[in-house]
């Protein structure tokens, strides 16, 4: 196989990566935090040109014919942009975890031995649409004392480059290596290939993304690999559910950002609920333009819901699309989230304590609910200040991925002059 005619780019990208994670990583906390500051001050100066860059990727996007829910998850208006810039000062309000020691005790020779979080060192990231992206995790890797290699989507190019600028500018004013962020300047996807091969000087690689990514990702990488993969999210009615409350977290869950991992796919509906909630859910639903596409029992209730395929309930759609099945009890629904969910977001509504704490203990999601909306599922709402991705894969880190997450540790040892016996 002929070398890419990235590598050599990629290559030396990586590398001054690796170089710049040597000095993120001693710097001060208070070196930090004055880079994420100014460089939430400098955003905020740039923002009618990095807007107007936004504005151009998403009328390319519409113009080629890009799935609307991609052109949605584009967009820096509507509030991403505030939460974008709270979040880098959320970020640098946050404690540092780089040197904390843990878990101390004392060995019967005296001996002291404890764990000490340190940085994992180069973070590469591969992921589309989403712009905030770019700054959510250079924001949360170089706080962990990281350096991130970062390529976005070709949808978000233009806001990508503009938003990076800015980071490497404010990390030279503040003291920081401008390769503490680093990002890559080609759309092609050729130049990815070079990437997965980078193990000499990436740690890890996070992919966030379709399934198509994340699967090759993890099926061709050479660096170890945390998958940020589709979001088949769940919500459960159970029999003794309130209406009022079943309605307003089911249409929280599905209409408040529906292109996004954590909304609602699937409704998964107690069948001695179908009476008494069912219909009072699916009215609200229909009322915000949600197309249903039900099983048989859901069809008889709602005689507008579209007939579900068995590849409806794997489905991951980020539009006004919701399946939704009825289903026996909360056994018979923790089975079909088992065989069809990805391990993203999973709810039960329930005035049950023993069916609550039952379905928290079963589901064994990157993040499982009781009574509320799966759009808790996200590090800025869950108290981690932005998140750097939802990880599906259980090793290392599990759910919304924040600080510790982009932190190992290692053992410290600290004695007076104990000798092994």
């Amino acid at each position: 196989m002929s070398e890419s005619p990235f590598q050599a780019e990629i290559e030396a990208l990586c590398k001054r990566a690796k170089a710049a994670s040597i000095a993120v990583a001693e710097l001060s906390s208070a070196t930090k935090d004055a880079w994420l500051l100014h460089a939430a001050d400098r955003l905020e100066a740039e923002k009618d040109a990095i807007l107007a860059a936004n504005a151009s990727d998403m009328e390319a996007a519409t113009a080629a014919g890009v799935a609307r829910p991609i052109v949605n998850r584009l967009s820096l208006a509507a509030g991403k942009w505030e939460n974008m810039i709270s979040g880098l000062r959320d970020v640098a309000a946050l404690p540092d975890p780089v040197g904390t020691i843990s878990e101390m005790r004392v060995r019967p020779n005296g001996l002291r031995v404890g764990r000490m979080r340190i940085p994992l060192g180069v973070v590469a990231m591969i992921y589309e649409a989403r712009p905030n992206v770019t700054v959510d995790a250079a924001a949360l890797c170089v706080k962990a004392g990281n350096a991130c290699v970062l390529r976005g989507g070709k949808e978000a190019f233009q806001a990508n480059m503009a938003l990076a600028d800015v980071l490497r500018a404010a990390a030279k004013e503040t003291g920081l290596p401008e390769d503490a962020v680093c990002i890559f300047r080609t759309t092609d996807r050729e130049a990815v290939t070079p990437l997965l091969g980078m193990d000499r000087y990436v740690d890890l690689l996070i992919p966030r993304g379709g399934k198509a990514l994340v699967q090759r990702v993890m099926a061709e990488s050479r660096i170890p690999v945390i998958a940020h993969d589709e979001g088949v999210c769940h919500v459960f009615l159970d029999e003794s559910a309130r209406p009022e409350m079943a309605c307003d977290i089911v249409l929280d869950s599905k209409i408040k950002q529906m292109a996004v991992c954590n909304a609602l796919e699937t409704l998964l509906v107690h069948r001695g609920a179908v009476r008494a909630v069912l219909p009072t859910v699916l009215k609200a639903l229909h009322e915000q333009g949600v197309e249903v596409r039900g099983c048989p029992e859901t069809r008889e209730v709602d005689p507008e819901a579209v007939a579900a395929s068995e590849t409806d309930w794997a489905a991951e759609y980020l539009d006004r699309i919701l399946a939704v099945r009825v289903v026996g009890g909360i056994d018979e629904a923790i089975e079909h989230i088992q065989t069809w969910g990805s391990n993203h977001t999973e709810v039960i509504v329930t005035e049950s304590y023993s069916n609550a704490e039952a379905f928290v203990r079963r589901c064994n999601s990157s993040a499982v609910g009781v009574n509320c909306s799966t759009a808790f599922a996200d590090g800025f709402r869950l108290g981690l200040g932005a998140e750097i991705g939802v990880s599906t894969t259980k090793i290392h880190a599990y759910g919304p991925m924040g600080l510790e997450g982009l932190t190992t540790q290692k053992f410290v040892m600290f004695g007076e002059g104990q000798l092994r016996e």
